[in-house]
């Protein structure tokens, strides 16, 4: 069966870093994928955080995000009570969305990436918009951090 085969970016300008506790284990006693999913959202708000937005709110007081999509690779196991690194790297922006990827890594060695597609949303109108320049901004003076 083909599988959709993610790759690692150049730069992550974002890291979360999270201890695996026995409710992210599954029943084959490793990461299980519905927690990977979670980490991975608490990942992406601790970016937004991090740059003074949030999913709901991208710098003009109205527009918010919608995923549209996720894919994730694993590469090897995780388990209990081990520390995870996730990196997280905004690109690919278009007018009304962007991508996110992340790379979740422990002691360097690669565990999985996710990429997410998300639509920027006027949660006041309720239908797409455009990516607001306070977030294009914010992501662009994350990007060019040292670092």
């Amino acid at each position: 069966m083909p599988r959709v085969k993610l790759e690692e970016q150049t730069t992550y300008e974002f890291t979360f870093q999270v201890t695996l506790h026995p409710r992210d284990i599954n029943y084959g006693g490793h990461l299980g994928n519905d927690s990977l999913v979670t980490l991975v959202g608490s990942a992406r708000a601790e970016m937004f955080h991090s740059m003074g937005l949030s999913e709901g709110d991208l710098g003009d007081g109205k527009t918010g995000i919608i995923m549209i999509d996720l894919v994730m690779n694993y590469r090897a196991e995780a388990f209990v009570f081990e520390k995870l690194d996730i990196s997280t790297h905004v690109g690919e922006m278009l007018s009304s969305g962007f991508r996110i990827f992340h790379r979740i890594t422990r002691d360097d060695r690669l565990i999985a990436l996710a990429e997410a597609g998300v639509m920027t949303f006027d949660y006041t109108t309720h239908r797409v918009a455009h990516v607001p320049q306070a977030f294009i901004e914010a992501v662009g003076k994350a990007q060019k951090k040292p670092g």
